[in-house]
């Protein structure tokens, strides 16, 4: 179980950003491209083919490695294609809203029939009482509308992306807690494609997911929560999937309430949803999203501290949330200030609340990293105690991939030597946990004090502004969050893999490869022979 997790996860993650270069590239070519104007907050023409990807990498993770005889499964899938191709469609030409309100209703129509998805209880009403008559229209409506609230939140760049990370990370752990193998492994593939993505998206966004990412997130979010909800596969209430879905439903309602309340239509659309409230109120990008990160963080947070709550204490915490959310559209529609833009920056070392330091102090914790890290690296392919002949295929194969890509096509020599760096450290930190001592004592190994060291290190050189070049992004905070968190969550262990555990000490790896590359992108060439030599000893430890 614990491979196949991996695997989807981290196949998801490989084919998204795989994807993404390409795709741009033909965005214009295709007509994919977002132009600005209107309710749009971006101010150039940016490719909105970030979804494709996505989806993409979402659905071979799942065929890959998720039961195929699973009507659940089946159904999540062939709904999401359908929903994914009307979004492509309305993202290539604009479709009126009956149009793409078909799409939705065609895929939810599948899900239903095939998957034979329904809510059949509700908090506070007998089970009698949850006729098909009823629970149908209802999961169908359900459906709707958490693809439009999804839809509607996707306003400024990395913010549906984020949000629907949060709440499929909290769906993930909450089907970890009830041995929901199925959704785990629906979760964590549609996880690794919004990583990648996200990559891309976050402030100032390269590429947008459009409304084919949109929809397809949010529906199969709508999907995926009725499931962890659903009593045949699980024991929590209705009520943990509002928490979970968190803040775009509530945004959504919202801005209706507030359309209605000054005599327009509901449906059409303006400049009052939350993020365009937080921008009128003077927050620049950065913290606008950051804000709504916060809630949505919070939302799922009590989804996990309530689920054993009965349903009157779930209703009446949920109505406090939503209450204070909807009081936010009670207020008349501001005017848009210009956000201070400068928060956006990341700091001078003499600015940023720390002392200033000689040039000299300031990059000595990027220089020890610059020898720390290559160097445990290169040490590190000793570390697993055996590599599966699978993973030492997949080496191999992006090895080949790798000499090739960099000899011919050097354009794409950064992401070549990303995908090295990032698959083959996974590999390592992820088969070096096979076997290892128990979770109780992990703390203690050298390779996890090592890594605390390397996750000081980052904190330093981030924090005294060694690398101009890289600025945090609210995808970051939220990976520093996790790597901070993860540790001290009870458990997630499967088999004898700490997932917490792994999942922290990747980020923190990652974060250096990403310094590092900023810091000494002139040595590109060296980081492509490390990320070659980390491939080929995964591959030659394999076979020999």
């Amino acid at each position: 179980m614990a491979t196949a997790l991996f695997f989807s996860f981290l196949g998801s993650l490989v084919i998204c950003m795989a994807l993404i270069p390409p795709l741009m590239a033909s965005a214009g070519r295709l007509h994919f491209l977002d132009i600005p104007g209107g309710r749009k907050a971006h101010s150039g023409s940016v490719a909105k083919v970030g979804g494709i990807a996505l989806a993409t990498g979402t659905f071979i993770g799942v065929l890959m490695w998720a039961p195929k005889n699973d009507d659940i499964v089946l159904a999540s899938l062939a709904g999401g294609l359908t929903i994914l191709l009307f979004g492509i469609w309305d993202d290539r030409v604009g479709l009126a809203y009956g149009m793409k309100f078909a799409g939705q209703a065609l895929a939810a129509f599948i899900v239903l029939a095939v998957g034979g998805i329904q809510i059949d209880s509700l908090p506070m009403v007998p089970d009698e009482w949850m006729a098909p008559w009823i629970s149908l229209p209802l999961t169908f409506l359900a459906l709707i509308a958490v693809t439009n609230a999804v839809n509607l939140a996707d306003g400024l760049d990395g913010l549906a992306g984020g949000l629907s990370l949060i709440s499929f990370a909290g769906m993930a752990y909450l089907a970890f807690q009830t041995d929901d193998a199925v959704l785990m492994l629906m979760v964590v593939s549609v996880l690794g494609g919004l990583l990648g993505f996200l990559r891309y998206n976050t402030y100032p966004a390269r590429i947008f997911m459009g409304d084919a990412g949109s929809q397809f997130l949010g529906f199969y979010l709508g999907v995926t929560g009725l499931v962890l909800t659903d009593q045949a596969h699980g024991p929590y209430s209705p009520m943990v999937a509002l928490f979970v879905w968190g803040l775009p439903l509530l945004d959504t309602l919202g801005v209706m309430i507030q359309r209605w309340r000054e005599g327009r239509s509901p449906f059409v659309g303006d400049r009052n949803h939350l993020h365009h409230k937080l921008l009128g109120m003077g927050r620049s990008h950065r913290e606008a999203v950051m804000v709504i990160y916060a809630l949505q963080i919070a939302m799922v947070a009590l989804a996990y501290a309530l689920r054993w709550q009965p349903d009157w204490v779930l209703i009446l915490v949920y109505a406090a949330v939503a209450g204070g959310v909807l009081t936010l559209f009670l207020r008349p529609a501001v005017r848009e200030k210009k956000p201070n833009d400068s928060s956006d920056r990341l700091p001078d070392a003499g600015t940023s609340g720390w002392p200033a330091l000689h040039p000299r102090l300031a990059k000595l914790p990027i220089q020890i990293l610059a020898m720390a890290v290559p160097g445990f690296l290169i040490l590190s392919v000793a570390l697993p105690r055996r590599i599966p002949s699978d993973a030492g295929l997949a080496a191999a194969g992006l090895l080949i991939v790798l000499a090739v890509g960099l000899r011919l096509y050097p354009w794409i020599a950064p992401f070549l030597v990303r995908a090295g760096l990032y698959v083959g450290s996974t590999f390592i930190l992820y088969f070096g946990e096979v076997g290892s001592l128990s979770a109780t004592y992990s703390w203690f190994r050298p390779v996890n004090l090592f890594l605390v060291c390397v996750a000081v290190l980052v904190v330093l050189v981030m924090r005294l502004s060694a690398v101009r070049s890289f600025e945090t992004t609210p995808l970051d905070s939220l990976m520093i969050l996790l790597a901070m968190v993860l540790p001290f969550l009870p458990a997630v262990e499967v088999g004898d893999i700490n997932l917490s555990l792994l999942t922290a000490k990747l980020i923190v790896l990652f974060f250096s490869f990403e310094l590092l590359l900023q810091a000494y992108g002139d040595r590109l060439g060296l980081a492509g022979l490390l990320a070659s030599w980390l491939l080929g000893g995964l591959a030659v430890r394999a076979w020999w």
